[in-house]
């Protein structure tokens, strides 16, 4: 009886999951879907999932038309490299406050920690100023540059790093090594989780930022995807209103990111069963 109640309670559990996952997943296959279809099968029969006809001709077509190569270049190549960037300097911040803690590196963490709470727009203008004085507008080493300092990264590595035994810290001391062997040959290897979790979130986060780069970067040939994507409702004519071609782009947009969570969700489930609680 116990075994029983416990299979229809599993199969209910299955039966729950597969029905959120067709809802959450719903907006992507129409989409998906959409970029077989015309601009009247569109318009005129939104509520239909599947095209008339799968044309693969029509899809190939399209995507020699969308040209989107360029802004993904961009995407990828400011997601990849500020990354890499953000979470050196965040690594490098957050072991100082961590394992060379006093009063008033602690004090420094939450001033950190305080403008945490200000909203992003209200850095804007500030940082286009010191942009357009460094003469880093309408660069890519610019945005790269004013995406640097990541106060949720320094949050998320230091709850990780306060888990991790100071005595491996003290050993390594004595031991003779310094505190990039000990940053790069310790803590990074037992916090790798976290490192991957916090990577993938901060790419994410840079792959698909719009607003401050469509402030900063004027020429189109420097735009990432998002500032990619809205070129298709503001060009003139057929191709800016060409809804098979915006439901291809868009796709194309998204594809990248699905692949990497899809790669990386061990990463994320063991940060996650790590994470048992937050110390402060």
């Amino acid at each position: 009886m116990k075994r029983m109640k416990k299979t229809v309670l599993m199969g209910i559990k299955y039966i729950a999951l597969i029905l959120i996952s067709c809802i959450v997943s719903f907006p992507f296959l129409w989409m998906l879907f959409g970029a077989f279809k015309t601009n009247n099968e569109i318009w005129h029969t939104p509520y239909k999932l599947f095209p008339s006809e799968f044309d693969f001709s029509l899809l190939l077509e399209n995507m020699k038309e969308i040209k989107l190569s360029g802004y993904l270049f961009n995407s990828f190549f400011v997601g990849i490299l500020g990354t890499g960037l953000i979470l050196l300097v965040s690594a490098m911040f957050t072991y100082a406050v961590v394992f060379m803690g006093n009063k008033l590196m602690n004090l420094l963490f939450w001033v950190v920690m305080v403008t945490y709470m200000l909203p992003a727009a209200v850095t804007y203008v500030p940082s286009y100023v010191i942009l357009a004085n460094l003469k880093l507008l309408d660069t890519h080493t610019g945005l790269l540059f004013s995406y640097l300092a990541n106060v949720f990264v320094v949050f998320y590595l230091r709850q990780s790093f306060m888990k991790t035994g100071k005595e491996f810290v003290e050993a390594a001391k004595i031991d003779g090594a310094n505190h990039w062997k000990i940053l790069f040959q310790i803590i990074f290897p037992l916090n790798k989780s976290a490192f991957c979790s916090v990577g993938l979130l901060t790419f994410i986060q840079m792959y698909n930022s719009y607003m401050w780069p469509g402030i900063m970067l004027k020429r189109q040939e420097k735009y990432l995807i998002s500032q990619g994507l809205r070129q298709f409702f503001i060009q003139e004519g057929a191709y800016g209103m060409n809804w098979s071609q915006v439901m291809l782009a868009s796709t194309l947009a998204v594809l990248p990111i699905i692949i990497i969570l899809l790669l990386a969700q061990k990463w994320i489930v063991a940060a996650i069963a790590q994470d048992s609680g937050v110390k402060f």
